[in-house]
């Protein structure tokens, strides 16, 4: 038996000592050795990682198909409205960035919510009286993907809860299963241009919902909703005592004939994170510029998820300084009619979309209000050959060269969703290779039960 002193919280200079006795069988090697292990390798994924799934990634993976060699491949599916070139961002926007990358100022780290400059910048933009900001209620963001992340992270804890929209962004889904938290979705009515259903909602709500996401606009369905509309659900959420998560990435994004208003202008006691970020307005959603406005008038949040917030920002150390230097300029220098020329681009686009598929026997799209998008119900009882949307799609391109995604990437079967930010005469090819496609395949009452009687 050997005997070893061992110092344990000493103080001063004269530090208490631990006698330990170990026994070692004549063989001090021994000491560094507990049990006998042999090293292998043992690397496995992260239980994190292994829950980390999104949907639409997983379902156009999975649809093995090659599109109609004879026919040019035309690309509904992808929301980036820079792809196709018809969609530049604004040259202020540009020259915004190169003077600041010119004038090297900001090529180090900045603190990790942003640059309080920049943060100014961006309260100023949205401040107003019935939604009051300073630079202290904006947190600077890698993009709104990582504002709805950080969000979601300070907001709930594994086995919570969230309420998500369906048809929604898989990106909420996604994010909130890698932590943990539960997905509860609400549903929207198409009957109703995509509005909430307000007691499908409130019925989900429980002693464990951490959180209500409302996206407006809407991803995937450009849909828009009105005040009186935004008041209910206000309501709701007042009721429960639930926080908001407000995706308004496409704020202000939305047709003539409507109007945008940030739900935290119509709160009275709701707590809300809003989160939005340069990528679809300002048409540059590379350069991962993303913010989250808090807005809490009651003091709800306090100072626990201001410092949550703070925390969590610290792990990738805040977002682009080249871009960041440049928001001030972007915000406040982008003229006004970039962005009406913009919307008019997607007005045009949606109504000339709407119009084509609303001719075709077996389709019913919902008119969209803003963003860049619709969606469009497939009546399968008329295409009783194809399972679902997704085979529906899958034939689509490999027939006609069209990719739309299906809306069961959304939680919505039996839709798909149109990206309606490609060129117009995209758009119309793509809507006239899709009626040929659905004449080709669309069968009446009886010939559907006819089909379904051979199966």
């Amino acid at each position: 038996m050997d005997s070893y002193l061992i110092q344990v919280n000493g103080h001063g200079d004269h530090a208490p000592m631990l006698d330990v006795h170990l026994k070692t069988n004549g063989n001090s090697k021994s000491l560094g050795k507990v049990k006998d292990r042999k090293p292998r390798w043992a690397v496995r994924a992260s239980e994190m990682s292994k829950k980390t799934f999104n949907p639409v990634r997983a379902i156009v993976d999975g649809m093995k198909v090659e599109p109609n060699p004879k026919k040019a491949m035309i690309s509904l599916s992808l929301g980036d409205p820079t792809v196709f070139g018809n969609l530049p961002t604004n040259d202020e926007v540009t020259l915004a960035v190169k003077e600041v990358l010119d004038s090297g100022r900001y090529n180090g780290y900045a603190p990790s919510v942003g640059y309080q400059s920049c943060r100014e910048a961006v309260a100023a933009y949205y401040n107003c009286p019935e939604a009051p900001l300073e630079a202290q209620d904006v947190i600077l963001t890698s993009g709104c993907s990582q504002a709805i992340e950080l969000a979601l992270a300070v907001l709930a804890n594994p086995g919570q809860n969230i309420l998500v929209p369906r048809p929604g962004f898989s990106l909420y889904k996604t994010l909130a299963l890698s932590m943990g938290i539960e997905v509860k979705l609400y549903n929207l009515l198409p009957e109703k241009a995509w509005e909430i259903d307000l007691k499908h909602l409130e019925s989900l709500v429980d002693e464990k919902t951490a959180c209500l996401i409302v996206n407006n606009p809407s991803n995937p369905c450009g849909s828009v909703f009105s005040k009186s509309h935004l008041q209910k659900i206000l309501a709701v959420a007042s009721r429960q005592c639930v926080p908001i998560l407000a995706d308004e990435i496409y704020g202000d994004m939305v047709f003539a004939d409507c109007k945008y208003e940030p739900i935290a202008t119509l709160s009275t006691n709701v707590p809300i994170l809003s989160c939005g970020g340069l990528a679809k307005r300002w048409l540059v959603p590379g350069w991962r510029m993303g913010w989250i406005l808090i807005h809490d008038r009651r003091d709800i949040f306090g100072n626990e998820i201001r410092d949550g917030l703070l925390r969590l920002s610290q792990r990738i150390l805040g977002p682009c300084t080249i871009v960041q230097g440049a928001l001030e300029r972007i915000l406040h220098r982008t003229p006004p009619e970039f962005y009406h020329n913009t919307l008019s681009i997607l007005k045009s686009n949606a109504d000339l979309c709407y119009a084509a598929l609303s001719a075709i026997p077996g389709l019913q799209p919902v008119r969209p209000a803003g963003a860049m998008y619709l969606m469009v119900e497939i009546e399968m009882e008329h295409f009783p050959e194809f399972e679902n949307d997704v085979e529906f799609t899958e034939r689509l391109i490999s027939e006609q060269s069209v990719f739309c995604l299906p809306a069961t990437c959304f939680e919505y079967p039996n839709f798909f969703r149109v990206v309606i930010t490609v060129p117009e005469e995209m758009i119309l090819e793509a809507c006239s290779r899709i009626q040929e496609f659905c004449e080709m395949h669309y069968q009446g009452a009886e010939g559907a039960q006819d089909l379904e009687c051979d199966k």
